[in-house]
């Protein structure tokens, strides 16, 4: 099944060791390998049978390759975010005349102060999207996303949650009624009438896999995610992302799928 015609992906920065850190993994990325990295994620992407728009580095924003957190892309509305973390609060202006190529003017929304959004946060279902209300994605801004879905034909439900950075860290949709969850996710409420899928407390990190057009991309060095996820009956494509998992990224983070 094709869903996804098209990926926007940002170059890692030479600032990316500067990246916001929660501390939970060890390590300061280095930027040459994350530029492998990074090169490696691209060619799996191309694998997956979409185009893939590679946009410059930005020196100033550290975390700026993190690029699925600048917008939401749905198939009725682009919707430009306003990030919770003040450092990365401009980037979405950086992303704008990227999506304009994309989306016609009338398709384009956008988050306001004093609600804030991030992509990481938001979950795709079908026609129904997830918010998680997070440290950075306030009750403003999942109001906000609600409405503009709303207005464009599409639904969206706010998810509770105490633990995760963002909501896709726990929790990813890979169609098929088929979900990976770790940690909180796995007795949330939100989630009860899908196929879920545990995520062992030891790879949790590997909760972050992306379903692309029947491929799971999942991150190398997590045999017991990569093995469930091919039991599932999926053709699966792995990719190191070590560099930016010091810096709390994972494979979603990387792109905006479209």
């Amino acid at each position: 099944m094709k869903k996804f015609n098209n990926v926007i992906v940002r170059r890692p920065c030479k600032a990316i060791s500067e990246g916001i850190t929660s501390g939970t993994f060890e390590g300061t990325p280095d930027y040459e390998n994350a530029l492998k990295q990074h090169d490696a994620y691209i060619e799996a992407l191309k694998k997956c049978g979409v185009e893939v728009t590679v946009l410059p580095a930005l020196d100033e924003f550290p975390d700026s390759c993190f690029v699925e957190d600048t917008a939401v892309l749905t198939p009725n509305v682009a919707i430009i975010s306003r990030p919770g973390a003040e450092s990365r609060r401009e980037e979405p202006n950086y992303i704008v005349d990227t999506i304009k190529k994309f989306y016609p003017e009338d398709k384009i929304e956008y988050i306001k102060a004093p609600g804030t959004m991030e992509g990481g946060d938001v979950m795709m279902v079908g026609n129904h999207f997830y918010i998680g209300a997070s440290d950075r994605s306030n009750e403003e801004g999942c109001k906000q996303f609600i409405e503009i879905l709303e207005r464009h034909g599409h639904t969206g439900s706010v998810v509770e949650m105490k633990e995760m950075l963002h909501l896709k860290t726990g929790v990813n949709y890979l169609e098929n009624n088929n979900m990976l969850a770790a940690g909180e996710f796995l007795t949330s409420p939100d989630f009860e009438k899908y196929n879920k899928t545990e995520i062992p407390a030891d790879e949790a990190y590997a909760a972050n896999c992306i379903w692309v057009n029947d491929i799971v991309i999942v991150p190398e060095g997590f045999p017991k995610v990569e093995k469930a996820v091919r039991d599932m009956g999926y053709e699966v494509l792995t990719v190191d992302t070590s560099e930016y998992k010091k810096i709390d990224g994972g494979l979603s983070c990387l792109s905006l799928r479209f």
